[in-house]
């Protein structure tokens, strides 16, 4: 049983019912040839003993004339002779026109067959084909469905080219970016630069570096831990090169000197 259901189910998948119905189409065309040589069997049957009878009848009519002659002449033993001939002639015809009418009636039997067979394959023949064109139908339009979808073997072999190729692009996309932020941050050595970036990327981390010393300047005055820088970073304000000379100068007046210098107008007031 597991066999047969096995092997029922692969010959399912092979089956094309366009292939099975062509074979039934081709099968009931050979039945119908079969049929319509059987009747022409039987016709060449029939033929031939109504030539039997026809050959039969002209015999007795001879032997009934030669019995009239014999009789014309005294001999009444080759009368009766040829009388009891005709009688044994009339016998065969008569069996002969009994197989006739049986030829007959089979002929006619096999001659309805025919034609109800050739109605028959002539209009499994027009379903044959409208069932056809529209399986044919339906399978174009189940595979351009399929295609539209993408379930098909070919779209689906298509998708995943597309997908590999998407895949790699963006590891290639993020391979350069690392490899750019590694150049940037110095962890890898671009052997296409000159010996001036080197000394820029120099230059540029020493201004940072003066510019941290800025920004812990500007906390501890904020802090009341020291005084602030006038160049000290604020938010929102662009970097500027630090001086000195300006940080110190409020801080290098003597303490004795009165107070008044360093009021606004209308602080008194």
């Amino acid at each position: 049983m597991i066999f047969k259901s096995k092997a029922n189910n692969a010959l399912d998948k092979m089956e094309d019912p366009r292939e099975t119905l062509d074979y039934s189409y081709q099968r009931q065309l050979e039945l119908l040839q079969k049929v319509r040589r059987g009747v022409a069997d039987v016709a060449t049957s029939r033929k031939r003993v109504e030539l039997q009878i026809n050959q039969i009848e002209a015999q007795a009519r001879k032997l009934e004339d030669q019995g009239r002659k014999a009789l014309g002449v005294g001999r009444e033993d080759l009368a009766r002779e040829a009388l009891t001939r005709r009688s044994s002639l009339q016998t065969q015809i008569a069996d002969l026109r009994v197989q006739h009418d049986n030829l007959q009636a089979e002929e006619e039997k096999l001659t309805t067959a025919s034609h109800r067979l050739q109605a028959k394959v002539d209009s499994f023949r027009t379903r044959k084909e409208t069932i056809k064109a529209t399986y044919t139908a339906a399978e174009a339009q189940t595979r351009i469905n399929e295609a539209f979808s993408g379930i098909s073997e070919e779209m689906g072999d298509v998708g995943l080219a597309i997908q590999r190729a998407e895949d790699k692009t963006a590891q290639m996309q993020a391979r350069a970016g690392a490899i750019d932020e590694l150049l940037a941050s110095g962890a890898l050595d671009d052997f296409s630069g000159s010996r001036g970036d080197d000394i820029q990327a120099e230059l540029d981390r020493m201004g940072g570096g003066r510019d941290v010393e800025l920004e812990i300047a500007r906390m501890k005055a904020e802090l009341g831990q020291g005084p602030a820088p006038q160049s000290a970073i604020t938010p929102g304000q662009p970097q500027q090169q630090p001086q000195a000379e300006p940080y110190q100068e409020p801080y290098q007046q003597p303490q004795s000197q009165p107070t008044q210098q360093y009021r606004q107008p209308g602080e008194g007031q």
